[in-house]
């Protein structure tokens, strides 16, 4: 049998009782940094969360607050929308009153305009009817009219005149 060299003897043993005493000395130590390392990325992982839910909470307020927005804002554009209906109804109505009165006065115009043209043509006419019986009158009293029967017509126009001027004015 040959002789096994001793437990010290083999360079193994050495390797492993070395790796042995290296975690005994400086494992505690590195335990400890190790373990550090993990709590600062815990520690970091735990905070990027927070962050996140703050700003997920944070988000879900803006969108509460977007939306009482928008509705806020559908509702001011729907009262915009039926008032400028009722204003365009109520300027609609305003603008057919007003035609009907401005109709209303040109036809009341054009009427007084006809009745003026007419009491004008009358007013020809008999200008025209009396010089016509001007014209005829002074033609049959230079004809046939004698000095006295001139006077008793020019009496007799002369008393029946305040009647007709009174006729006149009543007309």
């Amino acid at each position: 049998m040959q002789d096994e060299p001793s437990f010290f003897a083999e360079p193994r043993n050495w390797v492993v009782l070395a790796f042995i005493l290296f975690f005994i000395l400086f494992g505690k130590k590195l335990w400890g940094a190790l373990a550090a390392m993990l709590d600062a990325r815990a520690a970091s992982v735990r905070a990027e969360m927070d962050e996140a839910a703050r700003l997920k909470s944070e988000a879900e307020a803006m969108l509460k607050d977007a939306e009482a927005a928008r509705a806020k804002a559908l509702t001011d554009a729907k009262l915009l929308i039926e008032g400028a209906a009722a204003e365009a109804a109520r300027v609609a109505e305003a603008t057919r009153t007003e035609a009907e009165a401005s109709a209303a006065r040109r036809e009341q115009m054009a009427l007084d305009r006809i009745a003026a043209a007419q009491k004008q043509a009358v007013d020809e006419v008999r200008t025209a009817a009396a010089e016509l019986a001007t014209i005829a009158a002074r033609q049959v009293i230079a004809e046939g009219l004698s000095l006295e029967s001139s006077n008793a017509l020019i009496d007799q126009a002369i008393a029946q005149l305040p009647s007709a001027l009174a006729a006149r004015r009543a007309a």
